[in-house]
This record gives structure tokens, C-alpha cells and sequence, in this order.
């Protein structure tokens, strides 16, 4: 190994030497017993994946290919995808007003104007 990768230590008397022992990461301070149980948990998971069906009336849906019970699943698939993006929405809404007012008070300022007026109502 190089001489430049080595990990150093800089002293008070302005020297710098090698440390003896190399930073350590995550991975390598575990275990065998802590990387085994790792890898079993992954297989374990991909192996079980596709049995993992979710509710029964989307399972029973699908599975009769009854164009009603197709419907409600497609339904609950629909609602859970606007439950996910609800929070993002808000939070992306809130930050672009935000970022907007901002903006708009930062060009009344440069404009000489008090950014708090009323009558600035432009984009």
C-alpha cells in the first residue's frame, strides 16, 4: 500500500506520523454472526415476496378476474398512491410559497420598496 494512503495523525510538534491502526468501518466491526443474520433476513425477504398477497378483497379481486372485485382493487391501489403523495404535495406547496414570498420580498427590497406593502401583488 502506498505510503500516501496511509491514515495519519498530526502531533503538537507540528509532525505527522501514521496512526497504527486504520479507521474501521460499519461492515467491518460486525460480527460473522451480525452479517449472517444479514443475508438471511434479505433471502428470507426476497424469498417471501411474492406471497405476499395484501389484503383479501384485492387478492380474492384478482384472482377470480371479476371485473368488479378488479375495480375495487384498482380503487385501493389508486387511494393508497394519493395517501403517499399527500404529504410531499403539502410540503412541496408550503416550500413554493415560501421560496415565492421570499423571492418577492427580496426584489422589493432591491427596488427600495418595504416588502410588507399590500400593493405588491405580482408574481
Amino acid at each position: 500500500m502506498p505510503e500516501t494512503c496511509l491514515p495519519v495523525d498530526a502531533h503538537r510538534d507540528g509532525t505527522v506520523r501514521p496512526t497504527p491502526h486504520a479507521p474501521r468501518g460499519l461492515l467491518s466491526r460486525l460480527r460473522p454472526t451480525a452479517h449472517a443474520a444479514g443475508i438471511a433476513a434479505f433471502l428470507l425477504l426476497v424469498l417471501v415476496a411474492g406471497q405476499a398477497w395484501g389484503c383479501p378483497t384485492c387478492k380474492d379481486g384478482v384472482a377470480e378476474s371479476d371485473p368488479e372485485g378488479m375495480n375495487i382493487a384498482r380503487g385501493y391501489f389508486y387511494s393508497i398512491l394519493i395517501m403517499l403523495a399527500m404529504p410531499f404535495t403539502l410540503a412541496g406547496s408550503f416550500g413554493a410559497y415560501v421560496w415565492r414570498e421570499m423571492r418577492r420580498q427580496e426584489r422589493a427590497r432591491l427596488e427600495g420598496r418595504d416588502p410588507f406593502s399590500e400593493d405588491d401583488v405580482t408574481a
